[in-house]
């Protein structure tokens, strides 16, 4: 761990919790749809779009990694089915990614970022779509990698492989952390690099062939291991 240059953070779950998220932006969604496009409403249901985006996920398995292109694929269908141009998908997207990026950071997020940045490269890697720019933290980081990006999604070591030559380090030079055991913590650990699980709720470690590098509850925490315990490289 002392040869560790780069920290690699996974975004939702890890820098904020997303559970509120997704479903505040779909409801935001529908109400403009409502006011705006309402024979959509007159056709589908909150719950039928949500079908309809696992059905186009479905039919475009080669798509996994691209959550933007699937999102948009769903409301191009809800637009014709509902009468209208195609083209009003991409004004209902941004009407959704406006309210997907507004989100409550964990608090000891800023904080920790603050103090890892002194001494270490910073980048993000994450399956999702989010903003950080639109976010407010972009300024924290070195670059963002994610899975539409790079062409794969976690838990595929690829993804992590490629972010590592795009950075111009080796995988034991990168520790990456995150929320998810499969896709964070094995995937990583498979892919050659150290890993960090955070787990903020204290919760069981769930698996059997592999074991987080550490374990931390906040970013604060993070620090602490990797300034005062590791050293700075």
């Amino acid at each position: 761990m002392n040869d560790i240059r780069v920290i690699c953070f996974d975004l939702d779950d890890t820098l904020w919790d997303l559970a509120p998220v997704i479903p505040r932006a779909e409801a935001a969604l529908f109400a403009w749809y409502a006011e705006h496009y309402p024979q959509v409403t007159d056709n589908f249901s909150r719950a039928d779009i949500i079908r309809l985006r696992q059905s186009v996920a479905e039919e475009n398995p080669g798509l996994k990694h691209d959550l933007t292109v699937l999102r948009m694929l769903t409301l191009q269908r809800v637009a014709v089915v509902s009468g209208y141009a195609e083209g009003m998908a991409e004004e209902a997207f941004r009407v959704f990614q406006e309210v997907r990026n507004s989100v409550e950071l964990y608090a000891d997020v800023l904080p920790g970022l603050r103090r890892l940045g002194e001494h270490y490269r910073l980048v993000t890697l994450s399956n999702g779509n989010a903003d950080l720019s639109v976010i407010g933290i972009d300024s924290f980081f070195e670059t963002g990698f994610s899975a539409r990006k790079l062409g794969f999604a976690k838990p595929d070591t690829r993804i992590f492989e490629v972010m590592c030559a795009q950075l111009g380090v080796l995988p034991v030079q990168v520790v990456h952390v995150g929320d998810h055991p499969q896709n964070d913590i094995a995937a990583a650990q498979q892919a050659g690099m150290p890993a960090v699980w955070i787990n903020r709720t204290d919760n069981a470690w769930p698996l059997d062939d592999h074991e987080p590098d550490h374990v931390v509850g906040s970013l604060e925490e993070l620090a602490d291991v990797f300034i005062k315990q590791v050293g700075t490289p």
